[in-house]
């Protein structure tokens, strides 16, 4: 059994069910899903003493007795601040839909199985990162640690956390570097490189990889690291019919300052303090058909959001996938790396 089933039971289990599962467990609670997955309630054996004491039954229903609006968290690091915040057992980590995706019991992080997805994966590495100067003078920018391992690792983890692990990357800047590194790296991972001659840009690369994917692949920048449902991600793309499926997440942006709106002759029409704006914002991330390469020219350097615009002129299809912002880590830039490092491992290794 995976370690996070023994902390769910199902909306339909009795008393006597649920008091079975948490004696598994050995921590006095449980957590219920629907069939979805959703977080439904939660039980503790404090709960079940309650209920038996004022006159209910083993057979009835669990829910009966459960809370049915237990705390959870929306991602890793709001987990741990609930945990050491009160005196919690464990704590649910959902996503946006309410499925439960892991829990969080004050040392690490359990994760729920995930489908194996078994895509190839690209990923481009050959940029050099300037905006990480002066640590890209020395590493290339996919070898800057973030934590305990470089961010190319964090992101290749992920991938293989949905069987994803055929890994195809497009390589540059100090890439004798990156690849002593994965020579000598004790996590063995499935490598196939290609060597740019000149800066193609974030999308010029793939067309190193003309004729070598008869599928769909993940594309991504390697500055980014995505914990969104990758499952729900390729649904998406496959049920869309779509040619490129462009990974956005929603940001919201808090002026520090009131705005104010001008009409004719200097005269206010509306002031706003302080406004949030909300907006989706390109992840770096894409879920790409193989047809593309052959839309693009060989040796040319070409942004792959340029390659998006190309093909949404063409008539073609590409689509947004949204995602929450707490699901989108960015490491382009210094202060972004230490939120980073942050979200993975708190606030102190």
């Amino acid at each position: 059994m995976n370690e996070i089933e023994k902390f769910l039971g199902r909306t339909d289990d009795t008393v006597a069910e649920a008091m079975r599962r948490i004696d598994r467990n050995e921590t006095g609670i449980l957590f219920f899903t629907d069939e979805a997955g959703r977080l439904t309630g939660c039980l503790t054996d404090g709960d079940i003493r309650r209920f038996l004491l004022s006159g209910g039954k083993l057979e009835e229903p669990a829910m009966r007795a459960a809370n049915p609006h237990p705390r959870a968290a929306g991602n890793d690091e709001e987990a741990r601040a609930l945990y050491h915040k009160k005196n919690y057992i464990v704590i649910p980590i959902v996503d946006a839909e309410g499925v439960v995706v892991g829990l969080y019991n004050g040392e690490e992080i359990d994760r729920a199985p995930r489908t194996a997805l078994k895509m190839p994966v690209v990923i481009n590495a050959g940029g050099k990162g300037t905006r990480l100067d002066p640590f890209t003078r020395v590493l290339p920018k996919p070898l800057i640690p973030v934590g305990e391992m470089p961010i190319i690792e964090h992101i290749m983890r992920e991938y293989q956390t949905y069987a994803c692990d055929e890994f195809h990357v497009i390589v540059n800047y100090r890439r004798e570097l990156m690849k002593a590194y994965f020579a000598e790296n004790e996590h063995h991972y499935r490598i196939t490189w290609y060597d740019e001659e000149e800066p193609l840009g974030t999308g010029g690369g793939l067309t190193l990889l003309r004729g070598k994917l008869q599928g769909t692949f993940f594309f991504a920048n390697c500055d980014a690291l995505l914990t969104a449902n990758y499952e729900r991600m390729v649904q998406f793309h496959r049920e869309s019919g779509n040619l490129i499926t462009m990974v956005c997440a929603y940001r919201n942006l808090t002026l520090p300052y009131g705005v104010v709106e001008m009409g004719s002759n200097g005269r206010i029409e509306r002031m706003t303090e302080k406004p949030t704006m909300s907006f989706l914002t390109n992840t770096g991330i894409y879920l790409v058909e193989p047809e593309v390469m052959e839309d693009m020219e060989d040796g040319v350097p070409i942004g792959f959001p340029d390659v998006v615009e190309m093909e949404r002129k063409k008539g073609r299809r590409v689509a947004v996938f949204p995602v929450s912002e707490n699901d989108w880590m960015d490491m382009g830039q210094l202060p972004e790396l230490e939120k980073m490092r942050k979200k993975l491992y708190g606030e102190a290794l």
